[in-house]
Order: C-alpha cells, then structure tokens, then sequence
C-alpha cells in the first residue's frame, strides 16, 4: 500500500513537472513570432515615414529599409561614440 502511494506520488509530480515544460517552451515560441511580425520600414532621408512593408517613401521615392530597435544600453553606449571631428588650427598671417 505504501509503494502505491509512492509511486503514484512520483508519477503526479512528474506529470506536473512535464506540463510546465510544455507551458514554457509554448510562451517562447510565442514570443518569438511576436518579433518576426513586429518590422517596420523607413525611408533613410525621412525618418518620420514608417510603414509595415518594404516599398517606397510617399515623400522621395526611396527604398524603405528595416527600421532597427535601439535598446537603452545601445543608446547610452551612442552616446559616448560620438566624438567631434578633429578640426585643425589655421595658421596666423
């Protein structure tokens, strides 16, 4: 009667083990189509046309390119990157 118990024991445990496997690997491969379907296109010269496909820009005629998402870290890190040119100093006359 015992053995029963455990092994039964083992057997509900395990079967909730299996079901929140599933339950996770089902969640990622949600979000994962949620990002392929989220693209977006602009046009280079006019950043304020976004469309949901490729094509051209209303405004110039362009190619619209994927747009990219800049994270936070990214633009902390953009920051920094950008240095001013170098400008020499004209030589007095």
């Amino acid at each position: 009667m015992k053995t029963k118990f455990i092994y039964s024991l083992i057997l509900s445990l395990g079967l909730v083990f299996a079901g929140s496997m599933v339950n996770n690997v089902s969640a990622q491969k949600t979000k994962t189509t949620v990002q392929h379907t989220a693209k977006k296109y602009t046009c280079t010269m006019h950043p304020e046309v976004v469309m949901d496909k490729p094509g051209k820009c209303p405004k110039c005629g362009m190619t619209l390119v994927e747009k990219k998402e800049v994270k936070k870290a990214d633009m902390k890190t953009m920051k920094h990157k950008a240095v001013p040119a170098k400008v020499k100093k004209m030589p007095k006359k």
